[in-house]
């Protein structure tokens, strides 16, 4: 499916560049750089892999949080990421500053079965500021720096659509 003629803000994600793009229209707004799947790109639930297709921006979660605030199970722990934070938990799946929660809409490709983008829950969130990006690094959701993060998040909307391609 074609956005290119969209009206509205929307968001496309390149895999093979690692870019994510925010448009007005058919005019890009920013461009930041992102980390996504270490397996590479697909749908199954438990593959580690960030989904293809056509999305929307189902929930905005941590409105106003700091910079590197830490988030499990879509609440706020009341920590701020610090290297030292880090060092104590090296195995930690960090999701920092905002999520940014994504369903699929395209059903039987991402939405719906074993497929389901929200279901697994696939985000937009930040990652410590000391992990590389542009690069292929997450278990299947999209990796920013926290300052980009927080400054993509202030100009979305739910419903915002986000296309992911390769």
């Amino acid at each position: 499916m074609s956005l290119d003629a969209v009206v509205g803000r929307w968001i496309r994600i390149n895999l093979g560049t690692q870019l994510l793009e925010l448009f007005e229209g058919d005019v890009v707004l920013s461009t930041y750089p992102v980390s996504t799947a270490t397996n590479g790109s697909g749908e199954r639930v438990g593959s580690g892999k960030t989904p293809r297709g056509l999305h929307e921006v189902r929930e905005l979660i941590g409105h106003g949080m700091p910079s590197g605030a830490v988030f499990m199970g879509r609440k706020w722990t009341g920590e701020v990421c610090t290297l030292e934070l880090q060092a104590e938990s090296p195995e930690r799946d960090w999701m920092l500053s905002r999520l940014i929660w994504l369903a699929g809409l395209e059903v039987g490709k991402n939405c719906g079965g074993d497929v389901d983008t929200f279901a697994r829950y696939i985000y937009i969130h930040g990652t410590p500021d000391s992990e590389p990006v542009g690069e292929p690094r997450s278990h299947g959701c999209i990796r920013m720096r926290n300052a980009d993060v927080i400054a993509l998040f202030d100009r979305l909307d739910t419903g915002t659509l986000v296309r992911i391609d390769e």
